[in-house]
């Protein structure tokens, strides 16, 4: 996901969508460890996705004190 696309979105789709990712990325995580995943590299991307979401969201709450 983009940065652009990322703030674009309010601020409570951007709290619920880094739920979802972050359930995402666990459930990923546990797969490999069973069976390695056909692209590893998915597990990497997931995870600096939610680190952009979460600086947004920080970045949010910064500016709005």
């Amino acid at each position: 996901m983009k940065r652009t696309e990322i703030k674009e979105m309010t601020t409570a789709d951007l709290a619920e969508r880094i739920g979802t990712e972050v359930a995402n990325y666990r459930q990923m995580l546990l797969n490999h460890a069973i069976s390695p995943v056909s692209n590893p590299a998915k597990i990497k991307d997931l995870r600096r996705t939610i680190a952009r979401m979460k600086t947004e969201q920080r970045e949010r709450e910064l500016n709005t004190k």
